[in-house]
């Protein structure tokens, strides 16, 4: 019995050996396929032979470089089509005894022969080939690419689905070899190349490497790749390619968009990349805002004018929004949006806009540019597109200015200005102003300017109604048209009184509006603020008749001489009850001005409670229709101190409003609650708020903890 089995078990493997020897031949092309007969005798006798090959070619051996390397290809494609055949011989085995021994198939087995045997005996000499023909093709060397790919597969194929072999047996290798290669280039590069060149370089040769993985490296290996580029390239040479003389700031400079945008696209790969560029790109745009400040200033000094003759407030803002444009492009354009560069220029704004310029602070400079494009654009030299694209700049740049309550104090003073004596001025541009401040601040920045323009259009209706009022009482003042503006209290700016004793052609009129006034309401007192009103006045001089145009203090001093040839200094003052600041102005505007309607004696140019004046019948002028403006007054300070005065009320009611939320709370995280609430509108002083918790505590709106005085409690 013994006898027999080893009897089959030696034909078997004739018949096995016949068949292998066949696959050989056929894998060499020196026979046909199998017949049929041929194909059934090596499925039926195998049923209980285990088979072993070993398929170790000595031409493996032998072979070096790119011979190896396709030899290695071609014994493992052959490989596989001999396992092909062998399990296909073997199926029975694989079907029954391999599950039944729970061994590898007739496929795996032959598989790990190849691998333990052909592969894992030349997997040194491939790596090393195939890093030596990429290195080659760096260089830019031809190389066989379909071959590199084919032999890396067989790294990959290795892993069974996996790529562990790949990554252990060639990638590794290959990256430290990568880092080496490029770490060599840099070095030469960073000295013999500018800025804009080594960073050509440097995108060349990412597009190459990643060129290169779609050719033969695996996909996995983009990733770790290019990061090794980019680290040998960028990382550990990025402040030094930076700070070149062709670096960063040279490309700022000279407005280098194509190569700003290259930057970008190498360094915000990198880790922190983009650090280094936001930091030259912030001290760039600060450096540049410093020297428009500091321009202004010198022309200020040297009383000279820029920018085609505007004043130096309007050509610094003009500047700053110049700026703005062209780095706010930068940003969106070659920096993608990128928040770090947006950050960045954020920064440098806030820092050059919050300085004080001439004396002045940015926040009145950015109002009076604005004044300025509103009253061109009331006078239709500028088209509506343009004045809403001008506004929609102010609002961008208002937004770096911290003091945003300043600046709306001067807008509302300048509106005032705009709306009671410019009559050009334009209510839709107005409107679309306060609506874009609104979106910026808040309703609380622009409720009373709002208040303002509304007050403007109901005193239109008050003045057709006083019209019928006079038509209807016979009440007409002879001689004089009066049109009068009621105004709210609460919305327009707080403007200095006097109790002007009126010519009495003046106290008719205002007689006859109160009238008018008081029949139709009883609960509104009326104050008659002399110092915003205007008239026209008839001067009859020798050469012809001129209208003059002047306020009503110096409409006043005008019709006292219509009794008097000549006045002094202190009749005027004593029959108008003037104050001596204000009826200096007035003298110096009629006599001391470019328009003399008064004579002074002694003629100077200055007012003194000493002089004499008497009318001047002998002015002529090549118009006849002249405004005499008043003096004016720097009220600069005062609205200062008003907005410091408001600041103390926003912060006692935030603080309240922090408290009553909390209950309970600590003095540090209090102050910063409270900067953080007023933050949208000014910048607090952390001292001004310490007083204001000090003055609450005194009030009894708050009350120390007993055991903890830096905790503060709410007072219901």
């Amino acid at each position: 019995m013994v006898i027999s089995q080893i009897k089959a078990m030696e034909e078997g493997w004739a018949i096995m050996e016949d068949g292998i020897a066949k696959v050989k031949n056929i894998l060499e092309e020196l026979e046909s396929q199998f017949s049929s007969e041929e194909y059934m005798r090596l499925y039926t006798y195998p049923s209980r032979i285990f088979y072993k090959i070993y398929y170790v070619n000595p031409s493996l051996r032998d072979k070096h470089d790119e011979f190896m390397l396709r030899e290695l290809v071609r014994r493992w494609s052959d490989h596989k089509v001999m396992v092909k055949w062998l399990s296909r011989f073997l199926s029975y085995l694989d079907r029954y005894f391999v599950v039944r021994k729970k061994i590898e198939s007739v496929k795996d087995h032959g598989f790990s022969c190849f691998r333990d045997m052909a592969y894992g005996e030349v997997k040194h000499k491939a790596k090393d080939a195939v890093i030596a023909l990429v290195n080659k093709e760096r260089e830019g060397g031809q190389i066989d690419r379909a071959l590199l790919k084919n032999v890396l597969d067989v790294f990959v194929e290795m892993g069974k689905g996996k790529i562990e072999f790949y990554t252990d047996d060639f990638e590794d290798a290959m990256l430290k070899d990568t880092a080496h290669y490029y770490s060599r280039k840099a070095s030469q590069w960073i000295f013999q190349d500018s800025c804009p060149d080594y960073m050509l370089k440097v995108e060349e040769c990412l597009k190459t490497e990643k060129n290169r993985v779609s050719h033969y490296l695996h996909s996995s290996s983009e990733t770790k790749l290019l990061e090794q580029v980019e680290n040998e390239l960028l990382v550990v040479y990025a402040n030094q390619l930076l700070e070149k003389e062709t670096g960063c700031r040279a490309l700022l400079r000279d407005d280098k968009v194509d190569e700003l945008s290259r930057m970008y696209r190498l360094f915000h790969n990198i880790p922190k990349g983009l650090e280094e560029v936001a930091k030259i790109f912030k001290e760039h745009v600060h450096s540049e805002g410093l020297m428009a400040i500091q321009m202004i200033e010198d022309a200020t000094f040297n009383k000279t004018e820029k920018a085609g003759g505007a004043r130096g407030e309007h050509a610094l803002m003009t500047t700053f929004i110049e700026l703005h444009n062209k780095y706010s492009a930068y940003t969106t354009g070659c920096f993608c949006n990128n928040a770090v560069l947006h950050k960045a220029l954020k920064q440098a704004f806030e820092s050059f806009c919050n300085q004080v310029v001439c004396g002045t602070s940015n926040a009145d400079h950015l109002a009076s540019y604005c004044d300025y494009i509103l009253k061109k654009g009331g006078s239709e030299k500028i088209s509506d597109e343009a004045i809403d694209e001008s506004m929609d700049k102010i609002v961008k740049l208002l937004a770096y200015i911290s003091d945003k309550d300043l600046f709306a104090e001067f807008s509302r003073k300048k509106l005032s200005r705009r709306l009671l004596f410019d009559r050009n001025v334009n209510d839709d541009h107005e409107r679309l102003f306060l609506t874009k401040l609104k979106q910026q601040c808040g309703g609380q920045c622009t409720s009373k300017m709002e208040g303002m323009v509304t007050d403007l259009a109901l005193a239109k209706e008050n003045q057709n109604q006083f019209h019928e009022y006079l038509i209807n009482n016979n009440a007409a003042i002879p001689g004089m048209d009066l049109t009068v503006n009621v105004l709210t209290t609460g919305f327009w700016p707080t403007y200095k009184t006097c109790d002007l004793r009126l010519p009495a052609e003046m106290v008719k009129c205002v007689q006859v509006f109160k009238e008018h006034y008081e029949a139709k309401t009883k609960h509104r007192k009326l104050t008659w603020i002399y110092s915003l009103g205007t008239c026209s006045i008839n001067g009859k001089f020798d050469s012809k008749t001129i209208e003059l145009v002047v306020g009503t203090y110096q409409g006043a001093v005008l019709l006292l001489f219509n009794d008097a040839q000549r006045l002094s200094y202190s009749d005027i003052k004593t029959q108008l009850n003037f104050e001596d600041d204000d009826l200096m102005r007035v003298l110096h505007s009629l006599s001391c001005s470019k328009y003399k309607i008064l004579k002074k004696d002694p003629d100077s140019k200055f007012v003194s409670p000493n002089d004499y004046f008497e009318f001047n019948s002998k002015f002529t002028d090549k118009m006849r229709r002249i405004r005499i403006p008043l003096p004016v007054v720097d009220d600069r300070k005062k609205v200062i101190q008003d907005v410091d005065n408001d600041r103390r009320y926003s912060i006692d009611a935030a603080l309240v409003r922090i408290m009553k939320g909390r209950k309970i709370l600590g003095h540090q995280q209090l102050i910063l609650e409270c900067v953080e609430m007023l933050s949208h509108m000014f910048k607090p002083d952390v001292k001004v708020i310490k007083k204001r918790i000090e003055d609450l505590l005194a009030r009894d709106y708050l009350e120390r903890d007993a055991e903890n005085p830096n905790l503060y409690k709410y007072v219901a």
